[in-house]
């Protein structure tokens, strides 16, 4: 690792883009001899309960604090299978997506994110999670699409040419 102690930044929400962004990250972060920290946030909600559901139906903080654990292994898993390296820390968050990722990106090297394709145009679709990261973030974002068997283009924005390996 180098003196950037947060490598790598990656948003991960379970999503198979997430994943390609995931193992982009390792790859990048291997060869800068930097660390990847795999995010995941996650808010405490009832969203798909009615408002007259059980209280005892409703999951509870602690319940849904161990789904989101669970998504972000699983994502890891995914990512890496039964080998994780090292150099990957997986973190578990609770809060609103872009606050949690611009505030662990803060000092990164950059901030990866998944984008999936949309279908109509075949075109990578950014979501409101990325296209508000691009637009607030202090590090470059690249937003790493899912590719079917080949190596995904990439989009850096607000990214130089070479990414920086000094302290921001």
């Amino acid at each position: 690792m180098t003196e950037h102690a947060d490598g790598i930044v990656v948003g991960v929400d379970g999503s198979e883009a997430s994943v390609a962004a995931l193992r982009w990250a390792a790859e990048q972060a291997r060869a800068l001899g930097a660390g990847v920290v795999a995010v995941h946030a996650w808010e405490p909600g009832t969203a798909g309960y009615a408002p007259y559901a059980p209280v005892s139906a409703r999951p509870t903080v602690s319940d849904q604090r161990e789904r989101a654990a669970e998504v972000l292994a699983s994502a890891v898993r995914e990512a890496f299978g039964s080998h994780v390296d090292p150099g990957v820390r997986a973190v578990v968050v609770e809060g609103p997506p872009v606050r949690v990722l611009l505030r662990y990106a803060h000092g990164a090297l950059l901030l990866a994110l998944g984008r999936a394709g949309h279908e109509r145009w075949e075109t990578p679709a950014v979501g409101t999670v990325s296209r508000e990261c691009q637009r607030h973030a202090a590090v470059p974002v690249v937003t790493v699409p899912v590719s079917e068997g080949r190596a995904p283009r990439l989009r850096a924005v607000g990214a130089p040419s070479v990414v920086r390996s000094g302290a921001a």
